[in-house]
């Protein structure tokens, strides 16, 4: 039978056509799902190749590891075997002396402010500051109305105490005359009462003219008290020195006293010998002997070096500094020192027996300080230490070590006692207690007054300037009420020392 090509061929397509029901319709494109005969193959060998990959990378990380771990091992046992390498220094005694610097503070050997002695006005003032002025030299001049008057009343007061001395005087001259008739009449002429009557008068006489003269001589002391006070209308100078400071011109008023509220006149200070005062540090307290030397320099005078000697220190530690207050005096001659400077003083101090080692070599333990001693077999000590004095780079031991001793420098803390350790010498010295001071030549030292160096018409005290000088005095007369100048008071010629009471030299 003759069938249409158009006309699908169902029988075929249900039968012998497994993808007869899902053949895309018009217009749709089909879609391979036939796999080629060599996938599976393929998959296979892949999969085999990545095995075989994991499991040579898995041997070869196995086989470093264990490398690994047995070089560690190896250094380990090795590393316990070793000693470790240590630095050390041999301990030395510190002798001779070390010098101690400290700053200081300078004043004059005398410093003294004035304060006006009466009440009044300012008439006239002769010196300034700068001006070296004489013992006795007046200085000003002040004006004293109410004085002048007080002293004039006490003058008339007294006048007329003497004429009350005079009374008395003539009633006790004619009392005791009357008493001495009335006592050598005959009995009967007069009676006894009557002569007790006029020897009673005449002692009353005499207590009288006894009283007339204590107030006379009472009146005549006011007015002596009025003319001592008259006489501080000068203001003069206390000593010979040098005006530090003025506080006065004319007309101002002054009143006398030095309380807080009172303004001063001037201010004297003699400077020939300085006194230069520091603080010593507790440790160093015991070693200011009377007579040490010491040294002072000032930035205000380079290469300058002025050398004195500790005169008196307290004898006493300050509670709430630590420090002892020392006295250095120090030739002033020529004058180039000033009261107030800063200076910085060294003292030569000798060692006691102490024993150094580099600050390295410490060891801080909760316990305390402590070194770390290596011995002659390499095995290491660490004992306790006492630190007597610290000056940085080295510290000085008062125990806990001996003279000779290694000890190690920056040891580890993971060092312990016992252990031994491979020592190795220090070939450079550890540092030792500084340099005393570079002192500058001869020519250039001041350790007393020089002739080429001294002002004009000031000489040399005959003892090399250790005692303060006291200058010529000489009398200078009053400026004259109307006389303003400021002129620099002459300077004296002669010089001498001035003896303390009790011996010694200078102030308290």
């Amino acid at each position: 039978m003759n069938r249409d090509p158009s006309e699908p061929d169902v029988a075929r397509n249900g039968r012998d056509d497994p993808d007869a029901g899902v053949r895309p319709a018009a217009g749709q494109a089909r879609v391979p799902t036939d796999a080629a005969p060599q996938t599976g193959r393929i998959l296979m060998f892949v999969v085999a190749g990545l095995a075989v990959v994991l499991a040579v990378g898995f041997g070869v990380a196995f086989a470093a590891r264990h490398r690994t771990e047995a070089t560690a091992e190896r250094a380990a046992g090795d590393a316990r075997d070793a000693r470790d390498v240590v630095d050390v220094v041999a301990v030395r005694s510190a002798g001779g002396q070390y010098p101690l610097s400290l700053p200081g503070q300078t004043a004059g050997w005398y410093e003294s402010t004035i304060y006006a002695r009466v009440d009044g006005y300012v008439g006239t003032w002769s010196a300034d500051i700068g001006d070296r002025v004489r013992q006795g030299q007046v200085l000003a001049t002040i004006d004293t109305p109410e004085l002048d008057q007080q002293l004039n009343a006490a003058k008339a007061k007294a006048d007329a105490s003497d004429a009350q001395v005079a009374v008395a005087q003539s009633n006790e001259s004619i009392a005791k005359l009357t008493c001495d008739r009335w006592r050598d009449s005959p009995k009967g002429v007069v009676s006894e009462q009557e002569r007790e009557e006029k020897q009673a008068t005449y002692t009353a006489a005499v207590a009288h003219l006894a009283e007339a003269r204590a107030q006379a001589q009472l009146d005549r002391a006011d007015v002596g008290r009025y003319q001592a006070m008259k006489g501080f209308q000068n203001v003069t100078a206390p000593y010979d020195g040098v005006i530090t400071s003025r506080h006065i011109d004319i007309g101002d008023l002054v009143t006398l006293g030095s309380s807080a509220s009172t303004s001063p006149l001037y201010g004297v200070a003699q400077s020939n010998v300085m006194r230069v005062f520091v603080d010593v540090p507790q440790k160093a307290a015991a070693d200011m002997t009377v007579g040490l030397p010491a040294h002072a320099t000032s930035d205000s005078f380079p290469g300058r070096l002025f050398s004195g000697r500790v005169a008196r220190s307290a004898m006493s530690i300050d509670p709430q500094t630590r420090t002892e207050r020392v006295e250095v005096d120090v030739p002033n001659a020529d004058l180039t020192l000033v009261p107030g400077m800063y200076v910085q003083v060294t003292f030569e101090l000798n060692q006691h027996g102490l024993l150094q080692v580099p600050a390295a070599a410490l060891l801080y333990r909760p316990d305390g300080l402590h070194v770390a001693v290596v011995r002659a077999d390499g095995r290491v000590q660490i004992p306790l230490v006492t630190v007597a004095k610290d000056d940085g780079d080295v510290i000085e031991l008062a125990g806990g070590v001996n003279p000779g001793d290694r000890v190690a420098l920056n040891i580890s803390s993971a060092i312990t006692p016992g252990q031994q350790v491979t020592a190795v010498q220090d070939d450079q010295d550890h540092p030792t207690s500084p340099p005393p001071a570079e002192v500058p030549p001869p020519a250039q030292m001041t350790t007393g007054p020089r002739n080429d160096a001294l002002p004009s018409g000031l000489q040399p005290a005959p003892d090399g300037g250790a005692n303060p000088p006291a200058l010529a005095r000489a009398p200078v007369p009053s400026p004259a009420a109307s006389d303003r100048s400021v002129e620099p008071a002459p300077v004296p010629a002669n010089t001498a020392p001035i003896e303390r009471p009790g011996g010694g030299v200078g102030g308290d």
